[in-house]
């Protein structure tokens, strides 16, 4: 039985104080343009919300045309984070996934401008690393011999 673990939103709010776009933005509300910027901004992040269960991540997107995306956790290769020093302050960060997973698409997923991204992206990892061990799944890499060094 699969069972809920996190649900969360990219943060609005965070994002304005936290990073120097967010900054940047503030500083335009001077002419007017900033608030439509943040206007987009909100609601870009409250159109997406994710939802971490033991197996899977779930993303869900869309106002009007709501999509839904999966990825299993056993095919997750990798967790990374990325966080600036006004990102640590306000404790946001952009979560990078690599997997398997056709929602990737051979590339990164990211969470951008998510609260607590450091509890979150170990939360994450070792609910990757249980998901793996349940399904008994093992990484394996190999080398391509005619890659070019």
């Amino acid at each position: 039985m699969e069972r809920p673990v996190d649900e969360f939103r990219s943060s609005t709010r965070r994002w304005l104080l936290g990073s120097f776009a967010g900054w940047g933005t503030l500083l335009t509300c001077f002419a007017g343009v900033g608030f439509v910027l943040i206007g987009i901004r909100w609601l870009k992040n409250r159109s997406a919300s994710y939802e971490i269960t033991d197996q899977r991540l779930i993303i869900k997107r869309g106002i009007l045309f709501k999509t839904i995306d999966e990825i299993e956790l056993y095919r997750v290769k990798d967790v990374r984070l990325g966080y600036s020093l006004l990102n640590q302050m306000t404790d946001i960060g952009t979560i990078r996934l690599t997997s398997s997973d056709r929602t990737t698409s051979g590339g990164e997923f990211s969470l951008r401008d998510i609260p607590m991204a450091r509890d979150r992206r170990e939360g994450l990892r070792k609910l990757v690393d249980r998901a793996r061990q349940r399904r008994g799944v093992r990484e394996l890499d190999v080398e391509d011999p005619y890659a070019l060094d």
